[in-house]
């Protein structure tokens, strides 16, 4: 569904709720160049206890220091950008929604460096269902392996959400739609597997889960750390620091990607290569059912991870 079909009418811009068609900037534009901009995504669910973001606090953190390396700097506040989200919501009547913060360098100067250009800063949300499809949830995705690699984190800060670093996402899904896939899997330099195009990347072999660890090149992903957290406490054995060989997906008993667009997805093949069963696994399915009983309160477990409206 494109925006033009949703009922949404209202972005925050720059300290001001402006009507969603005025949200516009100029085509000269410093981060529309250079893709000099860095963003989140967020979840506001509609839980048993009202509608509530979902680790808002770590989300604007990692939001603020995505901004580091770039040397920009926001000119608004976490408490100023909370009560504008919670008052965006209340405005379009948005129970469930994901929400869009983004910074970027604006309009001054259009050199590689921003100069003297204006840090602009926006907030938006909107309905959105499932990513990949309600159907995927449940009966899982194909993906492949992408022949685009991953970023090294020597070359540009893979653990900032930087606007431009999406690029190699768009490429890397693009490819894998072309073919036939719903979503890719993306190897780093090395030749091991980082992550998807938007999402971290779990396995399970033997009842223990391996997930790839920060060293490679991947982003440092909250709904990642909200899964790995959820495993242990059910007594699981995660490895999130492991390496992953492009041949260990083959020989998984299960596969799921996490994200917040994502959630907790399966993945059933990979390069039509069956995993496991070809269903979601016994795991997967705990891990998801643990997820979706957390994020919409069915159970009072980590209460501090709300920001209830």
């Amino acid at each position: 569904m494109g925006f033009d079909e949703m009922d949404v009418d209202t972005i925050w811009m720059d300290g001001e709720f402006v009507d969603w068609d005025d949200a516009q900037i100029h085509v000269l534009t410093h981060g529309l160049h250079y893709g000099t901009g860095v963003f989140e995504g967020v979840r506001c669910y509609d839980t048993e206890k009202g509608p509530a973001l979902f680790r808002w606090e770590e989300h604007i953190e990692r939001f603020y220091n995505s901004t580091k390396p770039y040397d920009m700097e926001i000119p608004f506040d976490s408490e100023e950008l909370t009560e504008a989200t919670l008052e965006l919501l209340e405005r379009q009547d948005l129970e469930a929604a994901y929400i869009r913060p983004i910074a970027f360098y604006g309009y001054d100067t259009l050199g590689v460096s921003p100069g003297d250009c204006p840090t602009k800063v926006a907030i938006a949300a909107w309905p959105w269902g499932a990513y990949l499809g309600e159907d995927a949830l449940e009966n899982g995705i194909e993906v492949m392996v992408s022949s685009w690699r991953k970023h090294s984190s020597s070359q540009i800060p893979t653990n900032a959400k930087t606007t431009g670093l999406y690029v190699n996402s768009l490429l890397a899904g693009e490819e894998a739609r072309r073919n036939g896939y719903a979503e890719a899997i993306v190897l780093n330099k090395e030749g091991n597997v980082a992550e998807g195009p938007g999402e971290n990347i779990f396995l399970v072999r033997d009842g223990t889960i391996y997930t790839p660890g920060l060293s490679e090149s991947i982003l440092d992903g909250i709904t990642r750390n909200t899964v790995i957290e959820l495993a242990r406490e059910r007594g699981y054995e995660v490895q999130d620091t492991a390496s992953i060989s492009r041949g260990e997906l083959n020989t998984a008993d299960e596969l799921f990607f996490t994200g917040s667009a994502a959630e907790v997805t399966p993945i059933r093949k990979v390069d039509n290569v069956v995993i496991g069963d070809g269903s979601r696994g016994p795991v997967t399915e705990e891990l998801q059912q643990a997820f979706f009983d957390l994020v919409e309160r069915r159970t009072d477990d980590h209460d501090e991870w709300f920001t209830y409206l």
